[in-house]
Order: structure tokens, then C-alpha cells, then sequence
């Protein structure tokens, strides 16, 4: 399971070609070096309105997993489970499509979400995914 996303930018030339000489310099080994201190910086900038988000709306923070033995623990008690993520949810594969709509009230994930297509397009289909 990776814990790490691609993500694709678009920057003009000015900003890019700035990046450039910077890495030059020696201020950062790479583009991607300075792109990520770049989130860095700005993510502890923000960092008391994210937390305060995350109590406010009872999100949890970090990567959760949960596999169909978990599912069906749920429906045993027949309890719904609201997950709200803030970094990485895994839904694992060995999850039927029938049993996460059944037992998933609510799904957001700021960050990423990871389940087999069948789940993915069931939990969409039902409106469990916000």
C-alpha cells in the first residue's frame, strides 16, 4: 500500500524558471525538493485551522485500513461506521461491494482513498461518499 500520491502541477515559465536557479544555487537538490518544502511550509502555516477542522468535524488523522473482517464485525452489531479521514483510507480488496454499502454510513477522505473499482462505484452509487 503506498503512502504517497502523484500529483501533476501546471506553473508558467517565470515561476518554474525562479525554482530552476534556485535549485542551481544549491537552495534545494531538485525541483520536487523545493515543491515539497514548499507544502511544507505552507501546511504548518495553516496547521491551527486544520486542526481545528479536524476536532470540529471528528476526523481522524493518518492511514486506516480496514479489511471485510472489520466490515462484518459492524454488521454483526448492526452499527454503521462513518469514516472521515484526513490523510489515507484503504477499504481492502477482499470487501464485496454489497457489504460496504451496507455497512458505510458516510466516507470522506481528505487525502487518499483506496478500494477496489466495485467498491469505489458502489459507495458512489449509494451516496455514501462525500
Amino acid at each position: 500500500m503506498a503512502d504517497t500520491e502523484k500529483i501533476t502541477i501546471n506553473m508558467n515559465a517565470v515561476e518554474l524558471g525562479k525554482i530552476d536557479l534556485l535549485v542551481e544555487e544549491g537552495h534545494y537538490s531538485n525541483r520536487t525538493d523545493f515543491i515539497r518544502s514548499a507544502i511544507r511550509s505552507q501546511l504548518e502555516k495553516h496547521a491551527v485551522e486544520v486542526q481545528q477542522t479536524v476536532v470540529r468535524a471528528s476526523y481522524v488523522v493518518g492511514a486506516f485500513s480496514y479489511n471485510r473482517a472489520d466490515l462484518e464485525r459492524y454488521k454483526a452489531k448492526n452499527e454503521k461506521v462513518k469514516i472521515n479521514v484526513v490523510g489515507m483510507c484503504n477499504l481492502a480488496s477482499d470487501i464485496p461491494p454489497a457489504l460496504a454499502v451496507e455497512v458505510v454510513d458516510t466516507l470522506k477522505v481528505y487525502g487518499i482513498f483506496q478500494a477496489s473499482a466495485d467498491v469505489k462505484d458502489a459507495l458512489t452509487k449509494a451516496g455514501k461518499i462525500q
